[in-house]
């Protein structure tokens, strides 16, 4: 896998005070809204687009993206990462590393 990863450009935030979170990225800090649906929002930072989505907190989630999730996500499960949660339907791989970090494993090119 080295030098087959690179970092993506999305960070995403699961949390259960949504209105609470929304309020704060929104109104607060005053990001621009690129995305709205009912339990996913994303902000444009400028150099990162900001995800918030509903549901309970397992930290920030980086993204990092593969040619291929599967053949990517045998070898990080080798080497001590577990996976946090799949979807194939999004499709999403969250993985946590041995050292604590969680981060999507996305397809490069694969949409949202």
């Amino acid at each position: 896998m080295q030098n087959t990863l690179r970092s993506g450009s999305d960070v995403i935030i699961r949390t259960e005070a949504w209105d609470k979170a929304r309020h704060f990225y929104g109104s607060v800090l005053g990001l621009p809204l690129a995305h709205d649906s009912e339990s996913l929002v994303a902000y444009d930072t400028g150099a990162f687009r900001l995800y918030l989505e509903k549901g309970r907190s397992h930290g920030p989630v980086f993204e990092f993206l593969v040619p291929e999730v599967e053949p990517a996500k045998r070898v990080l499960l080798l080497a001590g990462c577990s996976v946090v949660e799949e979807d194939a339907s999004v499709p999403r791989c969250y993985l946590r590393d041995p050292y604590g970090m969680v981060f999507n494993l996305r397809a490069e090119g694969a949409g949202r």
